[in-house]
């Protein structure tokens, strides 16, 4: 998978986040952290080793959204999905 298809499933998580009025404020604010932090990651040289500390974020927010939000729940399974078939 290469950069733009992350950047596209990322995409699609932050039109389901502005179209999901009923999201926690914590929530939405570790997913505009976790997306800013992703954008580093995609545009950062190859070179430069990777955080993985974003997985772990990402899977907790999978778990919150599970029941109240499963399309935002599996768009964040897509892209930890995607963010690992990048290397990140």
């Amino acid at each position: 998978m290469d950069s733009s298809d992350l950047r596209k499933t990322l995409d699609k998580l932050r039109a389901q986040l502005g179209s999901a009025p009923r999201i926690d404020a914590e929530s939405r604010e570790l997913l505009r952290r976790l997306s800013a932090d992703i954008d580093r990651l995609v545009e950062q040289p190859a070179s430069q080793p990777a955080e993985t500390a974003h997985r772990s974020s990402l899977e907790e927010l999978e778990v919150r959204f599970e029941v109240e939000h499963p399309a935002l729940a599996q768009t964040v399974r897509e892209l930890i999905d995607a963010l690992g078939k990048a290397g990140l």
